[in-house]
């Protein structure tokens, strides 16, 4: 029979901030008319005009992606009628890729104005257009409490440890920032948008051996 080594299983977590260069902007229309081709033509004029818009603040095609399209009767309950169509409303929504996050207000405003008050603004999500630097930051920091807490451990065991056993890594979440439920504001008015920071998380799993 050969012994069974000894070993100590043990996570640790870390994370690495930086200042994001990618903002990733969800931007809606939602247009009611009494007719639905009025609903779906009035939809498409206000997208178009968000669409021109930022193109002209040069953002690219390839960061331009319609992401929802949806036209649908507006159904209300009339007594004695039942249920009546009161309308129709077509909605469509864009996500649009930001590599300019602090130039990034003024275009927004600018949209909002080119799209009047058909325009939803849906959120926002800052992160990075490469985070492998950011990530390798973080795993170091996720094995770097690993070894500290399995050294920790082994001491108090009257152990040390030997050779890692296995590793298994799991990526923790990352942190967007979210801008929900701002809608249109004056035209001239610009709200800002403050990049700050955003953080990548990771974890491990690590097995050590452990020696006397």
């Amino acid at each position: 029979m050969t012994d069974n080594p000894r070993t100590i299983s043990v996570t640790g977590s870390g994370s690495a901030e930086a200042a994001p260069d990618l903002m990733t902007l969800a931007i809606g229309v939602e247009c009611r008319r009494d007719r639905v081709a009025e609903a779906f033509e009035g939809a498409g004029r206000a997208a178009s005009a968000v669409t021109a818009v930022l193109r002209g603040h040069g953002v690219p095609d390839a960061d331009i992606t319609t992401s929802g399209l949806n036209v649908r009767a507006e159904v209300g309950w009339q007594e004695g009628r039942g249920q009546v169509v009161s309308g129709y409303l077509a909605s469509t929504t864009f996500s649009v890729r930001l590599h300019d996050p602090a130039a990034s207000s003024a275009l927004v405003a600018a949209a909002v104005e080119a799209g009047g008050d058909d325009v939803r603004l849906n959120g926002l999500e800052l992160g990075f257009a490469d985070p492998a630097a950011v990530q390798a930051r973080a795993r170091e920091a996720a094995w770097a409490d690993a070894r500290t807490n399995a050294e920790h451990f082994a001491a108090l065991a009257g152990a040390r440890l030997g050779r890692v056993a296995s590793v298994s890594m799991h990526p923790g979440p990352g942190a967007p920032v979210p801008l929900a439920g701002m809608q249109r504001t004056v035209a001239s008015a610009v709200l800002p948008v403050e990049a700050g920071a955003a953080m990548v998380s990771a974890a491990v799993d690590v097995v050590w051996e452990l020696l006397d």
